[in-house]
Parts: C-alpha cells; sequence; structure tokens
C-alpha cells in the first residue's frame, strides 16, 4: 500500500499553518460599519439581498470594535468626528484593515472647510479606497475583494494603499 492510496482513503490534508491563517482571514472578515454620512446607506444596501455581501464572509457587521478586523469609513468625516474614529480603530485587535468609502472619506469631497478632514489617511491608515460619491454597494464589494486579494498575499495590514 502506497502513501498516495493510503492519503486518498483517509482524506489527509496538508498545509502550511500560515496559509491556513491567510485563508480564514480572508473569507471571514467582519465590518465595524462606521456610517457617518450619505455613503453609509449604500454600505447598508450592500448587505442587503441585492448585492449580498454574504457571499464574502462579511455578513456579520459587528457594532463592537473588538469582535471586527475591516472598519468600513462611510461618509464626511470632521476633525471632531476623526478622534472617535480612530478611538475605535485603537479598541480593534490586530491584524485589522480600513476600506475608505466614498469622495468625501477619501478626500473630503466638495466640503473644504476647516471642519472636515480631507482624507482619513491622515489619521489611520488606509488599505482600499472606494471612489464615487456615494459609490454603489458593488464598488464596496469590489474593495472587499480588493482587500481579500491583498490578505492572501500576505501584504501587511495599513502599509499598503491600494
Amino acid at each position: 500500500m502506497g502513501l498516495e492510496d493510503k492519503l486518498s482513503k483517509d482524506g489527509f490534508v496538508t498545509s502550511k499553518i500560515d496559509e491556513l491563517i491567510k485563508w480564514s482571514q480572508k473569507n471571514a472578515l467582519w465590518p465595524m460599519p462606521m456610517g457617518i454620512s450619505c455613503c453609509a446607506i449604500e454600505m447598508m444596501a450592500a448587505a442587503g439581498p441585492r448585492f449580498d455581501i454574504s457571499r464574502f464572509g462579511s455578513e456579520v457587521f459587528r457594532f463592537s470594535p473588538r469582535q471586527s478586523d475591516v472598519m468600513i469609513v462611510a461618509g464626511t468625516t470632521t476633525y471632531k468626528m476623526a478622534q472617535v474614529v480612530r478611538k475605535i480603530y485603537d479598541q480593534m485587535p490586530d491584524p485589522k484593515w480600513v476600506i475608505a468609502m466614498g469622495a468625501c472619506t477619501s478626500s473630503g469631497g466638495m466640503y473644504r472647510t476647516y471642519s472636515v478632514v480631507q482624507g482619513i489617511d491622515l489619521f489611520l491608515p488606509v488599505d482600499v479606497y472606494v471612489a464615487g460619491c456615494p459609490p454603489r454597494p458593488d464598488n464596496l464589494l469590489n474593495a472587499l475583494m480588493l482587500l481579500q486579494e491583498k490578505i492572501t498575499k500576505g501584504e501587511e495590514a495599513g502599509f499598503s494603499i491600494n
């Protein structure tokens, strides 16, 4: 009885532990929704039956930062709110990722005022930017797929910007 026969009968699987961890992280991203403004409606629509974010293992929106690993910041962020967003980000366990959803989140959008942060990358490490005003739910799903590719490649969280 050869080794191939033995393995095919018993169903033995081999893998590297790092690859197994990356696979499980990639397929079970639990978002921390930071719906600050109008982009939050599109983020909520991504969880609905038409777009079905659960296909990517992200249907469990966690409202506790200690149970989530990807923060989706959706909307206009003011300096007053930036402190709250950063505090919630700091409470998330490592590894953690950030998706900046919408033009206002990424660059301040049309609001060139003293109270609006001109991009959350000034106080958070952003992994994926989602374009649009407001971006469609399928753009958020595309960002989630880009984040999954990033995790598969083994890139560090918060240091590479797509």
